[in-house]
Protein backbone atom coordinates (compact mmCIF):
# COMPACT_ATOMS: atom_id res chain seq x y z
CA UNK A 1 0.00 0.00 0.00
CA UNK A 2 1.30 2.97 -1.30
CA UNK A 3 1.68 5.75 2.12
CA UNK A 4 0.43 9.33 1.79
CA UNK A 5 2.83 10.43 4.97
CA UNK A 6 1.84 14.29 4.69
CA UNK A 7 -0.57 16.53 2.53
CA UNK A 8 -1.54 20.10 2.78
CA UNK A 9 -5.00 20.54 1.30
CA UNK A 10 -6.21 23.89 0.31
CA UNK A 11 -9.18 25.94 0.34
CA UNK A 12 -10.00 25.54 -3.18
CA UNK A 13 -10.82 21.46 -2.72
CA UNK A 14 -14.13 19.67 -1.59
CA UNK A 15 -14.67 20.27 2.57
CA UNK A 16 -15.77 17.77 5.35
CA UNK A 17 -16.71 18.64 8.96
CA UNK A 18 -16.45 15.91 11.74
CA UNK A 19 -18.78 16.46 14.33
CA UNK A 20 -18.44 15.04 17.57
CA UNK A 21 -21.08 14.76 20.68
CA UNK A 22 -21.62 13.03 23.99
CA UNK A 23 -25.33 12.14 24.41
CA UNK A 24 -26.89 12.03 27.30
CA UNK A 25 -27.55 8.33 28.84
CA UNK A 26 -31.04 6.95 27.41
CA UNK A 27 -31.72 10.30 25.06
CA UNK A 28 -29.71 8.37 21.85
CA UNK A 29 -32.89 7.14 20.40
CA UNK A 30 -34.53 10.61 20.34
CA UNK A 31 -30.99 12.03 19.15
CA UNK A 32 -30.54 9.33 16.59
CA UNK A 33 -34.30 10.95 15.47
CA UNK A 34 -33.09 14.51 15.24
CA UNK A 35 -29.80 13.34 13.53
CA UNK A 36 -31.67 12.48 11.07
CA UNK A 37 -33.88 15.16 10.62
CA UNK A 38 -30.58 17.25 10.71
CA UNK A 39 -29.33 15.29 7.98
CA UNK A 40 -32.18 15.37 6.21
CA UNK A 41 -31.84 19.62 6.08
CA UNK A 42 -28.28 19.41 5.53
CA UNK A 43 -28.91 17.49 2.45
CA UNK A 44 -30.82 20.73 1.11
CA UNK A 45 -28.43 22.98 1.00
CA UNK A 46 -26.33 23.37 -2.37
CA UNK A 47 -23.00 21.77 -3.00
CA UNK A 48 -24.13 18.94 -0.26
CA UNK A 49 -22.26 15.89 -1.10
CA UNK A 50 -23.25 13.53 1.64
CA UNK A 51 -23.35 12.68 5.58
CA UNK A 52 -22.93 10.01 7.68
CA UNK A 53 -23.19 8.97 10.85
CA UNK A 54 -20.92 6.81 13.09
CA UNK A 55 -22.58 5.76 16.96
CA UNK A 56 -20.06 5.03 20.14
CA UNK A 57 -17.57 2.11 20.31
CA UNK A 58 -15.07 1.13 23.00
CA UNK A 59 -12.40 3.58 20.63
CA UNK A 60 -14.93 6.18 19.96
CA UNK A 61 -16.95 7.51 23.10
CA UNK A 62 -18.45 9.98 21.08
CA UNK A 63 -21.53 10.25 18.27
CA UNK A 64 -19.29 11.12 15.17
CA UNK A 65 -21.54 12.95 11.89
CA UNK A 66 -19.67 13.38 9.38
CA UNK A 67 -20.53 16.01 6.47
CA UNK A 68 -19.31 16.57 3.14
CA UNK A 69 -19.98 19.53 0.66
CA UNK A 70 -18.06 20.23 -2.53
CA UNK A 71 -16.29 23.58 -1.64
CA UNK A 72 -15.50 25.57 1.92
CA UNK A 73 -18.40 28.09 0.67
CA UNK A 74 -20.92 25.79 0.36
CA UNK A 75 -19.58 23.69 3.84
CA UNK A 76 -19.91 27.42 5.81
CA UNK A 77 -23.29 28.21 4.19
CA UNK A 78 -24.54 25.28 6.11
CA UNK A 79 -22.47 24.96 9.21
CA UNK A 80 -23.23 28.89 9.85
CA UNK A 81 -27.18 28.90 8.41
CA UNK A 82 -30.03 29.65 10.59
CA UNK A 83 -31.72 26.37 9.51
CA UNK A 84 -28.87 24.27 11.44
CA UNK A 85 -28.48 27.04 14.62
CA UNK A 86 -32.50 26.73 14.71
CA UNK A 87 -32.30 22.70 14.77
CA UNK A 88 -29.22 22.99 17.24
CA UNK A 89 -30.83 24.86 19.28
CA UNK A 90 -33.97 22.06 19.83
CA UNK A 91 -31.53 19.35 19.83
CA UNK A 92 -29.60 21.24 23.03
CA UNK A 93 -30.99 18.93 25.15
CA UNK A 94 -29.82 15.79 23.89
CA UNK A 95 -26.04 16.62 24.54
CA UNK A 96 -23.89 16.23 27.53
CA UNK A 97 -21.53 18.58 27.02
CA UNK A 98 -20.34 20.80 24.51
CA UNK A 99 -19.32 18.66 21.15
CA UNK A 100 -16.07 19.22 18.97
CA UNK A 101 -15.84 20.33 15.09
CA UNK A 102 -13.10 19.63 13.04
CA UNK A 103 -13.40 21.61 9.23
CA UNK A 104 -10.92 19.84 6.57
CA UNK A 105 -10.71 20.61 2.84
CA UNK A 106 -9.74 18.09 0.96
CA UNK A 107 -8.56 14.49 1.86
CA UNK A 108 -7.92 11.32 0.27
CA UNK A 109 -9.40 7.89 0.29
CA UNK A 110 -8.61 4.99 2.47
CA UNK A 111 -8.10 1.58 1.15
CA UNK A 112 -9.09 -0.15 3.73
CA UNK A 113 -11.04 0.39 7.20
CA UNK A 114 -8.82 2.61 9.43
CA UNK A 115 -8.57 3.26 12.65
CA UNK A 116 -8.08 7.70 12.72
CA UNK A 117 -7.20 9.88 15.41
CA UNK A 118 -8.35 13.49 14.83
CA UNK A 119 -5.82 16.09 16.12
CA UNK A 120 -6.16 19.89 16.47
CA UNK A 121 -3.73 22.74 17.34
CA UNK A 122 -3.70 26.19 17.98
CA UNK A 123 -0.36 27.41 16.19
CA UNK A 124 0.09 30.84 16.38
CA UNK A 125 0.66 32.46 12.92
CA UNK A 126 4.62 33.52 13.97
CA UNK A 127 5.11 29.13 14.28
CA UNK A 128 3.65 28.06 11.74
CA UNK A 129 7.43 27.14 9.63
CA UNK A 130 8.37 25.37 13.35
CA UNK A 131 4.99 23.24 13.63
CA UNK A 132 5.38 22.30 10.24
CA UNK A 133 8.97 21.34 10.75
CA UNK A 134 7.94 19.69 13.62
CA UNK A 135 4.98 17.81 12.67
CA UNK A 136 7.15 16.54 9.85
CA UNK A 137 9.67 15.25 12.15
CA UNK A 138 6.56 13.07 14.37
CA UNK A 139 5.29 12.06 10.57
CA UNK A 140 8.84 10.11 10.15
CA UNK A 141 9.15 8.80 13.58
CA UNK A 142 5.52 7.26 13.80
CA UNK A 143 5.80 5.98 10.09
CA UNK A 144 7.84 4.06 11.60
CA UNK A 145 5.43 1.64 13.63
CA UNK A 146 3.56 -1.07 12.97
CA UNK A 147 0.27 -0.37 11.49
CA UNK A 148 1.22 3.10 10.22
CA UNK A 149 -1.06 3.88 6.85
CA UNK A 150 -0.52 7.53 6.85
CA UNK A 151 -0.68 11.52 7.93
CA UNK A 152 -2.43 14.36 6.34
CA UNK A 153 -2.34 17.82 7.70
CA UNK A 154 -4.79 20.39 6.97
CA UNK A 155 -4.38 24.41 7.49
CA UNK A 156 -7.36 26.55 9.50
CA UNK A 157 -10.02 27.21 7.44
CA UNK A 158 -11.03 31.11 7.37
CA UNK A 159 -14.33 31.82 8.65
CA UNK A 160 -14.60 28.20 10.40
CA UNK A 161 -12.35 27.11 12.20
CA UNK A 162 -8.53 29.01 13.48
CA UNK A 163 -6.86 25.12 14.66
CA UNK A 164 -4.87 23.15 12.40
CA UNK A 165 -6.37 19.29 12.44
CA UNK A 166 -4.19 16.45 11.58
CA UNK A 167 -5.27 12.90 10.93
CA UNK A 168 -3.62 10.00 11.96
CA UNK A 169 -4.21 6.59 10.62
CA UNK A 170 -3.82 2.76 12.00
CA UNK A 171 -4.98 -0.21 11.04
CA UNK A 172 -6.27 -0.78 14.16
CA UNK A 173 -6.53 -0.02 17.18
CA UNK A 174 -3.85 -2.05 18.72
CA UNK A 175 -0.84 -0.66 16.75
CA UNK A 176 -2.56 3.12 17.10
CA UNK A 177 -2.22 2.72 20.99
CA UNK A 178 1.21 1.21 20.81
CA UNK A 179 2.06 4.66 18.88
CA UNK A 180 0.21 6.95 21.35
CA UNK A 181 1.29 5.62 24.36
CA UNK A 182 4.50 5.14 22.98
CA UNK A 183 8.56 6.72 24.56
CA UNK A 184 9.19 8.17 20.85
CA UNK A 185 5.91 10.08 20.76
CA UNK A 186 6.02 11.43 24.86
CA UNK A 187 9.61 12.46 23.51
CA UNK A 188 8.24 14.39 20.24
CA UNK A 189 5.73 16.34 22.50
CA UNK A 190 8.43 17.34 25.07
CA UNK A 191 10.70 18.61 22.02
CA UNK A 192 7.22 20.79 20.85
CA UNK A 193 5.58 21.86 23.96
CA UNK A 194 4.77 24.93 22.44
CA UNK A 195 2.02 23.27 20.12
CA UNK A 196 0.97 20.91 23.62
CA UNK A 197 -2.41 23.10 23.22
CA UNK A 198 -4.52 20.71 21.24
CA UNK A 199 -7.47 18.20 21.25
CA UNK A 200 -7.23 14.75 20.27
CA UNK A 201 -10.39 12.01 19.81
CA UNK A 202 -10.63 8.54 18.14
CA UNK A 203 -12.69 7.60 15.23
CA UNK A 204 -13.34 4.08 15.14
CA UNK A 205 -13.36 3.81 11.55
CA UNK A 206 -12.59 5.92 8.25
CA UNK A 207 -15.92 6.42 7.06
CA UNK A 208 -15.30 4.11 3.82
CA UNK A 209 -16.64 7.07 1.73
CA UNK A 210 -16.26 10.71 3.76
CA UNK A 211 -12.99 10.58 1.45
CA UNK A 212 -14.29 9.29 -1.63
CA UNK A 213 -12.48 11.96 -3.49
CA UNK A 214 -10.22 12.44 -6.36
CA UNK A 215 -6.70 13.75 -5.65
CA UNK A 216 -8.15 17.21 -6.27
CA UNK A 217 -10.20 16.76 -3.31
CA UNK A 218 -13.01 16.78 -5.81
CA UNK A 219 -16.11 13.95 -5.17
CA UNK A 220 -15.30 10.86 -7.63
CA UNK A 221 -17.68 10.67 -10.51
CA UNK A 222 -19.83 7.46 -10.54
CA UNK A 223 -19.31 5.03 -13.42
CA UNK A 224 -21.35 5.82 -16.69
CA UNK A 225 -25.00 4.36 -17.21
CA UNK A 226 -23.67 1.92 -19.67
CA UNK A 227 -20.57 0.80 -17.27
CA UNK A 228 -23.46 0.76 -14.21
CA UNK A 229 -26.00 -1.39 -16.66
CA UNK A 230 -23.16 -4.05 -17.51
CA UNK A 231 -22.35 -4.32 -13.66
CA UNK A 232 -25.42 -4.97 -12.31
CA UNK A 233 -26.26 -7.43 -15.15
CA UNK A 234 -22.60 -9.61 -14.32
CA UNK A 235 -24.44 -9.38 -10.53
CA UNK A 236 -27.97 -9.98 -11.18
CA UNK A 237 -27.64 -13.37 -13.32
CA UNK A 238 -25.85 -15.66 -11.19
CA UNK A 239 -28.15 -14.24 -8.57
CA UNK A 240 -31.51 -14.99 -10.03
CA UNK A 241 -30.13 -18.04 -11.11
CA UNK A 242 -28.96 -19.58 -8.08
CA UNK A 243 -32.03 -18.12 -6.22
CA UNK A 244 -34.08 -19.87 -8.83
CA UNK A 245 -32.30 -23.33 -8.08
CA UNK A 246 -32.89 -22.95 -4.17
CA UNK A 247 -36.54 -22.01 -4.22
CA UNK A 248 -37.65 -24.53 -6.66
CA UNK A 249 -38.17 -27.93 -4.58
CA UNK A 250 -41.04 -25.24 -2.80
CA UNK A 251 -43.15 -25.90 -5.48
CA UNK A 252 -44.99 -22.54 -5.34
CA UNK A 253 -47.04 -20.63 -7.85
CA UNK A 254 -45.35 -18.54 -10.17
CA UNK A 255 -46.92 -14.79 -9.02
CA UNK A 256 -45.79 -15.89 -5.47
CA UNK A 257 -41.93 -17.29 -6.25
CA UNK A 258 -41.41 -13.91 -8.26
CA UNK A 259 -42.87 -12.22 -5.83
CA UNK A 260 -40.40 -13.74 -3.15
CA UNK A 261 -37.51 -14.85 -5.38
CA UNK A 262 -37.16 -10.58 -6.35
CA UNK A 263 -37.13 -9.26 -3.15
CA UNK A 264 -34.53 -12.05 -2.08
CA UNK A 265 -32.36 -10.71 -5.12
CA UNK A 266 -32.87 -6.58 -4.03
CA UNK A 267 -31.14 -7.48 -0.81
CA UNK A 268 -28.76 -10.42 -2.21
CA UNK A 269 -27.95 -7.94 -4.75
CA UNK A 270 -27.86 -4.49 -2.40
CA UNK A 271 -25.87 -6.17 0.40
CA UNK A 272 -23.26 -8.98 -0.84
CA UNK A 273 -23.33 -9.60 -4.95
CA UNK A 274 -22.33 -5.65 -5.78
CA UNK A 275 -20.43 -4.64 -2.61
CA UNK A 276 -18.63 -8.15 -2.63
CA UNK A 277 -18.33 -9.53 -5.90
CA UNK A 278 -18.85 -7.16 -8.77
CA UNK A 279 -17.46 -4.32 -7.22
CA UNK A 280 -14.44 -5.83 -6.54
CA UNK A 281 -14.34 -7.76 -9.59
CA UNK A 282 -14.80 -5.32 -11.95
CA UNK A 283 -13.57 -1.61 -9.67
CA UNK A 284 -10.63 -1.47 -12.34
CA UNK A 285 -12.84 -1.00 -14.97
CA UNK A 286 -15.78 1.18 -12.69
CA UNK A 287 -13.37 3.11 -11.49
CA UNK A 288 -9.83 3.44 -13.45
CA UNK A 289 -6.97 5.63 -12.77
CA UNK A 290 -7.04 9.34 -13.97
CA UNK A 291 -3.85 8.14 -16.10
CA UNK A 292 -4.68 4.57 -17.16
CA UNK A 293 -5.41 4.79 -21.16
CA UNK A 294 -9.41 4.03 -21.70
CA UNK A 295 -9.06 1.63 -24.46
CA UNK A 296 -6.58 -0.40 -21.90
CA UNK A 297 -9.28 0.07 -19.19
CA UNK A 298 -12.48 -0.93 -21.45
CA UNK A 299 -10.69 -4.00 -23.00
CA UNK A 300 -9.55 -5.43 -19.47
CA UNK A 301 -13.16 -5.20 -17.95
CA UNK A 302 -14.93 -6.14 -21.17
CA UNK A 303 -13.06 -9.21 -21.22
CA UNK A 304 -13.65 -9.53 -17.32
CA UNK A 305 -16.83 -9.38 -18.26
CA UNK A 306 -17.25 -11.70 -21.18
CA UNK A 307 -15.26 -14.15 -19.08
CA UNK A 308 -17.24 -14.38 -15.88
CA UNK A 309 -20.16 -14.52 -18.11
CA UNK A 310 -18.99 -17.90 -20.07
CA UNK A 311 -17.98 -19.13 -16.55
CA UNK A 312 -21.48 -18.86 -14.95
CA UNK A 313 -22.96 -20.30 -18.19
CA UNK A 314 -21.19 -23.20 -18.02
CA UNK A 315 -21.62 -23.66 -13.97
CA UNK A 316 -25.29 -23.18 -14.57
CA UNK A 317 -25.47 -25.20 -18.39
CA UNK A 318 -24.37 -28.56 -16.03
CA UNK A 319 -25.64 -28.02 -12.94
CA UNK A 320 -29.56 -27.93 -14.86
CA UNK A 321 -28.83 -30.21 -17.44
CA UNK A 322 -26.39 -32.93 -16.80
CA UNK A 323 -26.45 -32.60 -12.91
CA UNK A 324 -29.85 -31.67 -12.47
CA UNK A 325 -33.13 -30.57 -13.67
CA UNK A 326 -35.33 -28.31 -13.09
CA UNK A 327 -38.79 -29.99 -11.60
Amino acid sequence: MTTEKHAEKHMDAAATVIIGHKIRPGMEHEYAKWQEDVNAAASRYPGHLGAEVSPPTDLQPDWVVVYRFDSIAHLQAWINGATRQRLLDSGEKYFDGPGTQQVISGGTQPADPLVTVVVTHRVPPHHVDDFLAWQNHMTEEESKFEGFRGTEVFRPVEGLQDEWTTLYRYDNAEHLDAWLTSATRQELLAEGKKFNDFKLHTIDNSFGSWFAFEENGKEAPPPSETKTAVAVWVGLYPTVVLLTLLLSPLKWPLWFGLLVGNLLSSFIMSFFTMPYYVNRLLRRWLWPRPDEPATRTNLIGLGTVAAVTVFWVVVFYLVTRQIWTLP
